[in-house]
């Protein structure tokens, strides 16, 4: 097989193409690898095949609307599946989130909020709310908004200067205090009050547009919100007049055992940015659900005939991610997906816990079906350890995980029984235990 022309994302492509892992069929938690062994997922994919792989009902449905048709637009256009899954999407929102914005994946749901805050300040006459806040470690995809907002240095040090006006929320992840918690951790809630004391003291609110979270910090190492600490930025935001915008790309569609992370923490932030699990990922699509009062500033600020909002994608509302949407969040519902995922977590933590005391592991931390193994570097060589548990899961255990870093990150389907989650950790521990005699 040539592998030479594919130049691979977030990937070493040179080590890559020395062995690669090859993934050819899916169904249900499992992948068949190219040389025929059955993978039992332990990532959803990328924390996005939330109903398993391959669902009939999302497949027929793609399946149908390939055949109806293929594509149309949704500048000055429309088709009736992008109204009824954004009216479906709504209902799943929390209350008073209703207005969809439909774009291809998270990295453009986050740019499209961060340009909707900006808007919507300035069509209030408050052009002055100009700066962005993110948090440290936090991802929000690879536009050039997100990697401003984001705080992973090596996502933006090759590309130079980002966007003006942003600064960054300390992360949350104290070890030293909050070590092997079993869901949020107790210490760190006064890191919230950063945004006030310092953030907004140093740059003036009266200058800030809008707060960027994740719920959860997924894709840098699983880093969970103290208690109280969103509930504690939330409050800020409201006495500053601050738009507060949760980034649920991981979060979203069940993983919490919830619609959204915002119905698990009872928090309303002012917008979600959403994908990933949206399809199932069998079709790519994101959005942005943002409160009928941001929707109706745009719509009283322009005349009727005028465009409110410039800005949009060729595959906005695509009509097959549109069909997957739609059958998707019917499946959800119809199979008490989530609920699945709620009552699978208690088993989960326990499990993921069970690895306490093996060699090298420093932390675990877990919230619903999401866990972070940290592990200790090797001497002298930075993320090696958990790349090598990653092959050895791989090549002789016929599980995959995600690593970061020399954090193990797991997001499973949310459909994995109890007997799929002892056999992810048994061999994950066995990984791990090879590996320390290496």
């Amino acid at each position: 097989m040539q592998t030479e022309h594919f130049w691979m994302p977030f990937t070493a492509n040179r080590q890559f193409k020395i062995k690669p892992r090859m993934l050819e069929r899916a169904k249900g938690m499992y992948y068949q690898s190219t040389d025929g062994r059955e993978i039992l997922d332990g990532t959803a994919g990328l924390w996005c095949v939330n109903a398993g792989h391959n669902h009939p009902k999302i497949v027929e449905a793609i399946q149908k609307q390939a055949a109806t048709m293929d594509f149309a637009p949704t500048f000055q256009m429309g088709h009736p599946l992008a109204f009824e899954a954004a009216s479906k999407l709504a209902s799943m929102a929390p209350s008073g989130l209703d207005r969809v914005f439909f774009c291809n994946d998270g990295s453009e749901g986050v740019d499209t909020a961060l340009k909707i805050a900006l808007a919507y300040h300035k069509l209030r006459g408050d052009a002055g709310r100009f700066r962005l806040i993110g948090r440290e470690r936090a991802y929000h995809g690879v536009g050039f908004g997100g990697i401003s907002v984001g705080g992973i240095a090596g996502n933006r040090k090759q590309f130079g200067p980002a966007l003006s006006g942003v600064d960054h929320l300390p992360h949350p992840l104290n070890i030293a205090k909050n070590a092997y918690s079993k869901g949020l951790p107790e210490y760190g809630v006064e890191l919230a009050d950063v945004l006030e004391q310092r953030l907004l003291a140093l740059h003036d609110a009266s200058t800030v547009a809008a707060v960027i979270v994740e719920p959860i910090q997924g894709s840098t190492g699983v880093i969970l919100p103290p208690q109280g600490y969103l509930q504690k930025l939330r409050e800020i935001c409201n006495k500053h007049g601050i738009l507060l915008i949760f980034d649920e790309v991981i979060t979203g569609f069940g993983r919490l055992g919830s619609a959204f992370g915002a119905d698990y923490f009872g928090v309303k932030p002012d917008m979600i940015v959403c994908a990933k699990g949206l399809t199932n990922a069998a079709v790519p699509m994101g959005a942005v659900i943002a409160s009928t009062e941001i929707y109706d500033t745009f719509m009283h600020a322009a005349p009727q005939d005028q465009i409110e909002f410039f800005h949009g994608y060729t595959y906005s509302a695509h009509p097959l991610a549109c069909a997957a949407a739609i059958a998707t969040l019917d499946v959800f519902k119809e199979e008490g997906i989530f609920q699945a995922a709620a009552d699978m977590s208690a088993y989960f933590e326990q499990a993921a816990h069970s690895l306490r005391g093996l060699p090298n592991i420093k932390d675990i931390r877990n919230l619903g079906l999401v866990c972070g193994i940290e592990l200790e570097p090797q001497t002298g060589k930075t993320n090696t350890r958990a790349y090598d548990i990653f092959e050895k899961c791989f090549w002789e255990k016929d599980v995959l995980i995600r690593t970061t870093g020399d954090i193990i990150a797991l997001s499973p389907p949310l459909i994995i029984n109890k007997e799929q989650i002892d056999r992810l950790f048994s061999k994950i521990a066995e990984a791990i235990r090879e590996q320390a005699l290496s």
